[in-house]
């Protein structure tokens, strides 16, 4: 038999009842890493194309405009820590993101209102102008990519999107 990509796989529905429900437990695997695969394949291709338009447009890399990002939804800054966290990358690679738009002007380091001996990075004016306007031609980039999607199938998706996420936070948790 054939799955819905064509691949081939055994019906074993005549097989003895332990190999069926192994039979299904591999296929309901196989389903969910299809599908695993197939969001990774999506959000690469939407990654790639953005990446390519902010430095073709901006000379900005998109490690940087997500950093500016989280910054601009924090107008009072965010430590280091909290930035790596949201980011989820190194603080290593953290801090060379910081050093390079801090040499731009577009953030500044200071020290962090409920503990004097940490630091806060922060968008300059200049960053939240900067970013402002890449974040606009962001947006319409992506309304651009997505345009042949109808929107209820946007918002189906959404749904399942968020349902999907909802249930691996509890997964987390155990």
């Amino acid at each position: 038999m054939q799955d819905v990509d064509g691949r081939e796989y055994r019906d074993e529905s005549d097989e003895p009842e332990s190999l069926d429900l192994e039979s299904r437990l591999t296929q309901e695997h196989h389903q969910s890493l299809r599908l695993w695969l197939r969001m990774l394949s999506c959000t690469l291709r939407i990654e790639n194309e953005i990446r390519s338009r902010l430095r073709a447009s901006f000379d900005i890399t998109l490690p940087r405009f997500d950093l500016m990002a989280q910054l601009e939804r924090h107008p009072d800054g965010l430590r280091m820590g909290e930035l790596s966290k949201r980011m989820m990358v190194t603080g290593g690679n953290i801090t060379g993101i910081t050093d390079q738009l801090e040499r731009e002007q577009l953030v500044v380091r200071v020290p962090d209102a409920r503990d004097r001996r940490a630091f806060a990075v922060k968008l300059t004016p200049a960053g939240r102008r900067a970013f402002g306007e890449m974040a606009a031609v962001h947006e319409r980039w992506i309304d651009e990519l997505l345009a042949d999607i109808p929107a209820e199938d946007k918002d189906s998706l959404i749904g399942l999107l968020s349902t999907m996420k909802r249930r691996l936070r509890i997964g987390d948790s155990r």
